[in-house]
């Protein structure tokens, strides 16, 4: 039983910033990734970055949209992940879902989680 819990989204302009959190809870070992992936208008699905949190390094990896804007963080005491955004663009704007699976899941197979929360809503204007 794995369950995620999103929260953080709202709207922002351009150039602001917004920060993400993923509560997870259940057996969440040291091989579960958690990700944030995102649904912009119009586009594809895509993994905007990716966490191990149990794990002792914590590795992160960063799919294209970060662009080096984003940066995904954890608190394993508090079973959190995070998303920093700054920089933000119109083209954020979409619905930025928490997922996770056990291993690893490639950043450009977004439909690759077995755990999905209910997602946030990210609004940039201009």
């Amino acid at each position: 039983q794995v369950q995620l819990v999103e929260s953080g989204g709202g709207s922002a302009e351009a150039g602001g910033s917004l920060t993400l959190s993923c509560s997870y809870s259940g057996a969440l070992d040291k091989t579960y990734t958690v990700a944030w992936v995102r649904q912009s208008p119009g586009q594809q699905r895509e993994t905007v970055a990716s966490i191990y949190p149990e794990s002792g390094g914590g590795g992160t990896y960063y799919g294209n949209p970060a662009k080096g804007r984003f940066t995904i963080s954890h608190d394993k005491d508090k079973k959190t992940v995070y998303l920093k955004m700054v920089n933000l663009e119109p083209g954020d704007t979409g619905t930025y879902t928490c997922a996770t699976a056990h291993g690893f899941v490639p950043l450009n197979w977004p439909n690759g989680f077995t755990y999905w929360g209910q997602g946030t809503q990210v609004t940039v204007s201009s």
